[in-house]
């Protein structure tokens, strides 16, 4: 990942939605440094993907302030559209043409002239591993290569602030661990990127910094280690062999560890923060084997942005019916591509 020192790319101040009596953002603040990644983390109906069209210029914010590339988003948004690249939760290709013809097509409506647009589709073809497919109808293109064709589509007029909303879902793990790579390599290259995305890994992976979004407000932001510091930092678990050792076995980690030992007794597992780390889990393996308590499991875990989303809104960061309807009303704009 990058340094965190450039001058902002992307600036919020106070942004707010609503879609009838549904109020979808709630305030939102935002100041994403150049050449980062930043990632807006939360489930589906949050108001990631609304904060995305309104950043972009496909709609409007009721309230708030925001500057792309320096231009304000509500006076200015063809110098905003003429600076970045949008890559929407669904596939904006064509799937009459070929991907070749799509990169032409959009290198057109770039204006970039016949012969600078085919050297530049030729480029990008290369780029994302799409030259044995490029003459090939889109039907034949798996659901990664068609990501990797949606991105390089975005790429064509050359954008230094690219948003990515989502791009990996519904990608298998093999095309997710691909398209990580591919936004590795932008970032690389200068590129800003504001990613929005529900999976946690992906966060913790690819992002600077990241918001917690829940209900159209941020609730947390900084760099995933600090999130996760948030918490307490490392924790012992153990699972004893059993169950009449259990509360043996919660006064050995009351006394090594900090604060209150957690019981689960269904699954015999015990777990206490850790100040000590490795050291006190040494300690406790120690002072269990001299007390004769056999143990199925011992180890030593950091926190999760799964544990820091669950502490933070009290649910996981997994979307559920109600959330996707949360958006809906955005799902037009949703598929659209910023040119």
């Amino acid at each position: 990942m990058t340094g965190l020192g450039g001058a902002s790319a992307i600036r919020a101040v106070g942004l707010r939605r609503s879609y009838g009596k549904q109020l979808v953002l709630d305030g939102i603040d935002l100041d994403v440094r150049a050449g980062t990644v930043f990632a807006l983390l939360g489930p589906n109906g949050a108001g990631k993907t609304t904060t995305v069209n309104v950043l972009s210029t496909l709609i409007p914010a009721d309230g708030g302030e925001a500057t792309v590339a320096g231009h304000d988003v509500r006076r200015e948004p063809e110098a905003v559209r003429a600076a970045i690249g949008l890559t929407g939760q669904f596939s904006a290709v064509d799937g009459l043409l070929t991907g070749e013809e799509n990169l032409i097509l959009m290198a057109d409506l770039r204006h970039l002239g016949k012969r600078e647009g085919r050297r530049r589709a030729a480029e990008l073809l290369e780029q994302f591993d799409l030259v044995e497919a490029a003459r090939k109808p889109l039907a034949t293109f798996s659901g990664g290569m068609r990501r990797r064709l949606d991105l390089a589509m975005t790429l064509v007029g050359e954008p230094r602030i690219i948003f990515l909303d989502e791009p990996t879902t519904g990608l298998d793990p093999r095309s997710r661990l691909g398209m990580w790579e591919v936004i590795r390599g932008l970032v690389r290259e200068g590129t800003t990127l504001l990613l929005t995305t529900q999976y946690l890994e992906e966060a913790d992976e690819l992002a600077d910094l990241i918001a917690v979004v829940d209900h159209g407000k941020i609730i947390a932001r900084g760099t995933a280690d600090e999130l996760k510091s948030g918490l307490g930092g490392e924790r012992i678990e153990v699972i004893v062999h059993r169950r009449d050792d259990l509360q043996r076995a919660t006064g050995i980690l009351a006394a090594c560890g900090s604060g209150e030992v957690e019981l689960d007794e269904h699954t015999r597992e015990l777990t206490v923060h850790a100040e000590g780390g490795a050291k006190a889990l040494v300690q406790v393996l120690r002072d269990l084997d001299e007390a004769g308590i056999a143990i199925d499991d011992i180890g030593l875990r950091r926190p999760t942005l799964d544990d820091v989303f669950i502490a933070l809104t009290g649910h996981a960061a997994e979307p559920s019916a109600d959330d996707d309807e949360a958006e809906k009303p955005k799902a037009a704009a949703g598929g659209e591509r910023a040119a």
